[in-house]
């Protein structure tokens, strides 16, 4: 390296390093990872082209071995295409290079330091790139095949990456030129690295940092004869003497400097972070090279010493240095928060405090991921926020108070240090032209300096670093070293405007909540416990354990005990008064936000908690109550709401953004819902069971009831589908959800329908003549014998209308929720469908009943029914032979109604106002379907429903002339069918029931199956 140019070299080549340094770190991630690794290197059929050129490598052997390269002469230009740029990449790490210096000072032992160590760790990287021969070695074969010759760079980077199997081994050959220039940097660092590298017992005995240790003193300027080594990196230094000393480690057995500085590296650390996360063990690796080399024995045993000293030490010294700085950075924030004036002669100690605590921080993450012994204490750190906190506390006093700091500074720079320089430079003997102009440059910029100003020094900076390298060069005319107090009275002008930098990072605590001791389920015990005090019953000679209530962890004893409650809340304070203090941290190009990421991890928390409330278990099928869902889903929006007491987020958002998606099928990630949980376990298995005839509906309760059976239940049904659960549910899943609900339920009805329509078709013949021939009793009862599939016609249209009750309750507990939550829309809606004019066109009509329905209000003809049925319109059959299976169907379950009476189960409680085998839901399913099936083909639903109950009313008259008793054993209460259809239907009348049944029969009925209850319960 020349004179002319050396610092803009220097810093050229650092700055050049960093982008080389990442490109290679980059391919060697891409080369690590399956799915990023180049093809060509995965490839099988050019496996074994591959593994023949790293054999050969770096020899190109191409006329010989057609059979081995064939496949790579097919790819030869996409491997030029793809692999160019790696092949360059190591190519531009060929051709850098670190020159060398005769004489160093501060700026440009640093940048010389620095790039020799860039340089290193970018060859140790290359080195562990596994497949760089593969990639070398397929680009120059695909360019001999596509150019007829080899890469010009191929020969010597083939060299290369063969010498620098070993890395370091190499490179100790290549630096014996430059051993003097490298050890004469590095043994400049025995004043500066010491220094830094004391013990926590030594800083509290001199009482570093501290302003308020000398009162007398602290409006002085904190100056040093090497103020910019006061805050440089140490781990930055670790690495200049490991690296630097492992290069020319022959100085290290004359120079006992040397070895000094070399053995307390040594012992301070255990590895070194190379770039990012790749690292360096420091005494393996130093051992491994040494082994080789003769007469180094006692330098391996001074290895092993420090490794020793370091794996028991090094830790515990490092933590009690943590320990130090965040009561010396605690108590510097809290004098210049209360005396911001002293940042200025103080700003020495600020970016001193600020270095020495990002150096632990360094350490600590750094050795934390690679410990090395088995006691991990030392290594876990449960205050490390706090350090970082009061770094942060720092850096907000240096920015807030910047114009004090400047006016400060700019009045010493042009008051004193300005003509102090300028008098050095008047009483120089030796002063040639180009250092005249630069420190000539220097005295007018300082003299020039006035407040209110905004000042730029990197050009000065740069001017300085220009002069050293013209002074430092050997045979220099005027010698920096010769001239001590013009370099330090120079460094020291040039501190003031050094930034400092540094980062928060935020851990979410989780809390704790004790809402589930709250429920109801839980006070059997103590109502138990309480009965039996007051009555004073025995309760054996132990008597029961006393049972802690709910809350009392919260009563206190003692003040001074501390539980794992108490601290989980003080590490909760201390992050919202964080999250408060910093909006926002900048880091590279990214903007990081404190409080939208807590935003964040609340929706993401608060929506697998909802999720796990509901305890839904597949194998048992087993799912929390809806009450005891929505019980807990409050208690848990109650502490999140106390959030906004500390921290200012809008947790209403957080609310909106994750109760809507519970509303959904699917949430945002594409996970499910409570939504989709209770509507597969209201369908799979409550409904499943009333099918089964485990289950009952009763309407008197409006709630599904266990029936007694011989396979008792995991589950009680009216604890989950009685009027306070189901507006829970509706609470919960909200009127989307509830339209889910519905939706999965009329598809249901829907496959139902389609089989009710596949043995209409069955019997379609039969069912066409006994449409009109009702009048005819033998006859009818001759074509009655000739159907097929009567049981199953009746137990489907039934349990349509068990799912058809379901939803009537769900539709009223959403409707009674939403009057206590919008009672003015929902009074709107319900007036606008109670004034449809009849006249209205059906398509209005249905939008006005789709409105309705999703409010929760019942419509004379169902919307969403009509939506599930006209999906199954075939496209084979007419029309007309729709219409006429839709009238048939009607037809069949009117003549299929008397086979009800002989079945046990169809008797009538008046308790429950219906039969246990659930054939008063005929009534709902009978009218609904008959107004959907008949709205799609644009039929009359009066007339069919009419046409319906003259033919159920003959066939039901023809069973009081039974004389056969296993027949006609629920007759009269198979006869209350027709008035519960008939008070269930909007489109018909009591005096349509009764020009076609008489009433007399209906009100005996009624007498019988209620005395019929009375003697049965007696």
């Amino acid at each position: 390296i020349m004179k002319q140019k050396l610092a803009e070299k220097l810093t050229i080549l650092n700055d050049r390093g960093i982008g080389m340094l990442t490109r290679v770190y980059n391919i060697k991630k891409a080369c690590g990872d399956p799915k990023a690794k180049p093809s060509y290197l995965v490839d099988k059929n050019l496996e074994s082209a591959v593994k023949f050129i790293v054999r050969k490598f770096p020899a190109v052997e191409t006329r010989n071995n057609n059979q081995q390269l064939a496949q790579l002469q097919k790819e030869k230009s996409e491997i030029l295409k793809n692999l160019a740029l790696y092949y360059f990449t190591f190519v531009d790490v060929m051709e850098f290079k670190v020159g060398k210096l005769t004489t160093v000072n501060f700026d440009l032992t640093k940048n010389y330091l620095d790039l020799v160590v860039t340089y290193t760790t970018l060859m140790i990287i290359l080195s562990r790139i596994e497949e760089r021969k593969a990639i070398i070695g397929l680009y120059n074969y695909a360019h001999e095949m596509t150019h007829g010759a080899s890469d010009r760079e191929y020969p010597r980077l083939g060299q290369m990456i063969v010498d620098y199997e070993n890395p370091l081994k190499k490179m100790m050959e290549e630096f014996v030129p430059h051993g003097k220039s490298l050890s004469d940097a590095l043994i400049s660092l025995q004043m500066v690295y010491p220094r830094r590298n004391l013990s926590a017992d030594q800083w509290r005995n001199a009482q570093l940092l501290s302003l308020i240790s000398a009162p007398s003193t602290m409006l002085n300027p904190a100056q040093s004869d090497t103020m910019p080594c006061e805050y440089l990196s140490l781990d930055a230094m670790e690495k200049w003497i490991v690296f630097g000393f492992i290069l020319c480690h022959a100085v290290l057995n004359s120079d006992a400097a040397a070895l000094s500085l070399w053995k307390l590296a040594l012992q301070s650390s255990t590895c070194l972070c190379l770039f990012r996360d790749e690292v360096f063990h420091i005494h393996k690796a130093a051992e491994d090279l040494f082994v080789n080399i003769r007469g180094y024995n006692k330098r391996i045993n001074d290895i092993r010493e420090c490794k020793e000293q370091a794996l028991s030490h090094a830790g515990s010294m490092h933590r009690e240095r943590r320990k130090f700085l965040r009561s010396a950075l605690k108590e510097l924030a809290t004098v210049l928060a209360d005396q911001p004036g002293l940042l200025g002669p103080k700003a020495l100690f600020v970016f001193m405090a600020l270095s020495f605590a990002r150096d632990e921080i360094i350490w600590l993450l750094r050795h934390a991921d690679n410990i090395q012994k088995k006691s991990t204490d030392d290594f876990i750190d449960k205050h490390i926020a706090e350090l970082i906190f009061y770094m942060e506390e720092l850096r907000a006093h240096v920015r807030k108070y910047g114009p004090v700091m400047q006016r400060y500074y700019v009045q010493y720079l042009s008051g004193f240090d300005a003509v102090v320089l300028n008098e050095l430079v008047q009483n120089l003997s030796v002063c040639p032209e180009d250092e005249s102009i630069i420190m000539s440059s220097f005295v007018n910029t300082m003299t020039s300096l006035s407040d209110g100003e905004v000042f730029d020094f990197r050009g000065m900076r740069l001017d300085w670093f220009r002069l050293q390298a013209y002074t430092s060069v050997s045979k220099a005319s005027l010698g920096i070293s010769d001239h001590k107090e013009l370099d330090t009275r120079t460094s020291h002008l040039l501190q003031p405007s050094r930034p400092a930098f540094c980062f928060i990072c935020v851990a979410v605590t989780r809390s704790v909540f004790f809402f589930p001791q709250l429920l109801p389920k839980h006070c059997a015990k103590t109502i138990s416990q309480a009965v039996n005090k007051k009555s004073k019953k025995a309760t054996g000679k132990k008597g029961e354990p006393e049972r802690e209530k709910p809350g009392v962890e919260s009563m206190r004893k003692n003040r001074l005990l501390v539980t794992n409650l108490d601290k989980l809340h003080t590490a909760l304070s201390e992050l919202c008064f964080s999250i408060n203090y910093v909006p926002n941290l900048v880091v590279w190009e990214h903007t990081f936000t404190p409080r939208e990421y807590l935003t964040s991890h609340l929706e993401i928390r608060f929506t697998k908690s909802i999720v796990g409330m509901t305890m839904y278990n597949q194998a048992t099928q087993e799912i929390a109550k809806p009450s005891e869902l929505l019980t807990s889903v409050r208690a848990y929006m109650t502490v999140l709401q106390s959030i906004e007491n500390y921290v200012t987020i809008d947790i209403t958002r957080v609310f909106n953004n994750v109760l809507l998606q519970q509303t959904q099928h699917l949430d945002s990630h594409g996970e499910p819902t409570i939504t989709s949980l209770y509507t597969n376990w209201y369908l799979e298995t409550l409904l499943r069971q009333v099918s089964n005839g485990h289950i009952a509906y009763f309407p008197a309760m409006k709630a599904f009831v266990n029936l007694p059976t011989e396979n008792e239940l995991t589950f009680n049904a009216e604890e989950y589908s009685d009027i306070s659960e189901m507006r829970s549910l509706s609470e919960l899943l909200g009127p989307y959800g509830m339209k889910f609900l519905s939706e999965s339920l009329m598809w249901h009805i829907s496959s139902q329908v389609a089989e009710l329509k596949k043995l209409v078709v069955e019997n379609m013949e039969v069912l066409t003549q006994m449409r009109t021939s009702f009048d005819k009793p033998d006859h009818m009862a001759a074509l009655f014998k000739k159907l097929t599939s009567v049981d199953s016609v009746l137990k489907r249209m039934t349990i349509i209308g068990v799912i058809l009750s379901f939803r009537s309750l769900a539709q009223e507990a959403l409707r009674d929720v939403l009057s206590c939550h919008i009672p003015f829309l929902v009074s709107s809606v319900e007036d606008f469908k109670d004034h449809i004019p009849r006249e209205t066109d059906m398509k209005v009509a249905m939008n006005v009943y789709e409105l309705s329905s999703a409010a929760g209000l019942p419509c004379e003809i169902d919307p969403a029914l009509v939506v599930a049925l006209s999906s199954q319109k075939s496209e084979n059959i007419s029309p007309e032979e729709e219409y006429k299976i839709a009238c048939l169907l009607m037809v069949f379950v009117a003549v299929s109604l008397p086979t009800l009476a002989s079945n046990v189960m169809s008797q009538y409680s008046p308790a429950i106002e219906g039969h246990c085998n659930n054939i008063h839901c005929l009534a709902k399913a009978i009218n609904q379907i008959a107004a959907a099936l008949f709205t799609i083909h644009k039929g009359s639903i009066e007339d069919r429903l009419k046409e319906f109950l003259a033919l159920a009313s003959s066939s039901l008259l023809k069973i009081g002339q039974e004389t056969d008793k296993m027949t006609t054993r629920n007759r009269e209460s198979v006869y209350l069918l027709l008035d519960m259809i008939v008070q269930e239907s909007p489109f018909l009348t009591m005096d349509l029931l009764e020009s076609c049944f008489p009433y007399v029969l209906l009100r005996n009925a009624y007498h019988a199956v209620y005395k019929q209850s009375i003697s049965a319960n007696a």
